[in-house]
């Protein structure tokens, strides 16, 4: 008798885009801001019980989060919630988090292994990018909005690994604001055949 094939924890990526590919710097975002996002977003949060991070976005969130007033329940979420962190600098883990500095693809691996629900990562374009290359996003979750910066940091870029994704889900918002969900191709064959 075979052993059941238990299946692994899902990555998430989590991206707000420009049309033109932009992730930096997302205060452009908040004009299109509305109640169906903010119900994506937490429907995407609460499928989550660990936040994966680069140290920038954790900076930056840590700072944030705790002092949010009027954030509910996605607050609440987001401030309890495990978090585990890509860096070789910070030295204190706050806002219930712990660093991983040595081999992080072996560190991703362990935690997929591991029972739960989703890992979500928000932003932390560089360290998402060192995890694509790995074949360790599962889950593209990628928010275009309708503008066009023409400057910043993209997240797909000259020096990204070429990959074949396949669309998944889309939702359309009121703002125009486009969800778009991929899944690498091979993960996509490799469940239709276990099927």
């Amino acid at each position: 008798m075979t052993e059941p094939v238990i299946p692994s924890r899902k990555v998430v990526l989590s991206l707000y885009m420009s049309l033109d590919g932009v992730i930096e710097n997302p205060a452009w975002t908040a004009p299109y801001w509305g109640d169906d996002i903010a119900a994506f977003k937490q429907t995407e949060n609460f499928e989550s019980d660990l936040l994966l991070l680069g140290r920038v976005t954790y900076q930056g969130f840590a700072e944030a989060w705790p002092k949010m007033e009027g954030t509910g329940e996605f607050g609440d979420h987001m401030n309890t919630m495990p978090k585990v962190v890509a860096t070789t600098t910070l030295q204190t883990p706050e806002w219930n988090a712990r660093f991983i500095s040595g081999d992080i693809v072996e560190e991703v691996q362990r935690l997929k292994a591991q029972p739960g629900q989703n890992i979500l990562i928000y932003g932390s374009g560089t360290f998402a990018q060192t995890l694509m290359e790995h074949g360790l996003i599962d889950e593209y979750r990628l928010l275009i909005y309708p503008v066009v910066l023409g400057t910043g940091r993209k997240f797909f870029s000259e020096s990204s690994v070429p990959q074949s994704l396949v669309l998944s889900a889309s939702q359309t918002f009121s703002s125009g604001v486009v969800a778009l969900t991929y899944r690498p191709a091979e993960a996509t064959t490799t469940e239709s055949a276990s099927r």
